[in-house]
């Protein structure tokens, strides 16, 4: 039941030496995991608040710990009207995913959905776009959930997809 946090990697690999990340990352929680595979363990997790890393330190097992400080939440914020198309996309792909995952703990997207909040219809689309990872770290890293959609919306503009 505890969190874990988890970090973009900047130099390294996942498994072996420890490797370089990014300073801000995010809490996780395992919700399911299956060992289907021989010697691999799937894990289903759910990502929570975000935080700051102060300080870290490596165990001899290459286990990374750190001292960190917890990020104040996204503040509660309506989805601007110039916007709506991006809330309209994403419910769009979420209910594609309904349709084709009718097991709500199955699906890649978690209840409850949050149509009318900037800060939940940015942070899906930065999950589900194909934005490079640099990109979507410091998307994540913004403190106003407005000025991350307003950044969306405008490269799905550009993309040609809104």
């Amino acid at each position: 039941e505890a969190p874990f946090g988890v970090c973009m990697i900047t130099k390294g690999n996942e498994v072996g030496t420890a490797a370089s990340h990014e300073a801000v990352g995010c809490l996780a929680r395992i919700v399911d995991f299956d060992t289907e595979e021989a010697g691999l363990l799937h894990l289903r997790t759910i990502g929570g608040q975000r935080f700051h890393i102060r300080a870290r330190a490596i165990e001899k097992n290459g286990l990374v710990r750190a001292d960190l400080e917890l990020l104040d939440a996204d503040p509660e914020v309506e989805v601007p009207d110039e916007h709506a198309p991006c809330a309209a996309l994403i419910r769009r792909v979420v209910d594609d995913l309904v349709t084709r995952e009718p097991d709500a703990a199955q699906r890649m997207i978690a209840e409850p959905y949050q149509y009318e909040s900037a800060a939940w219809v940015g942070n899906r689309l930065c999950e589900f776009l194909p934005i490079p990872l640099k990109a979507r770290q410091k998307l994540m890293e913004l403190p106003d959930p407005v000025v991350r959609l307003q950044i969306v919306h405008r490269f799905l503009q550009q993309q040609q997809v809104l």
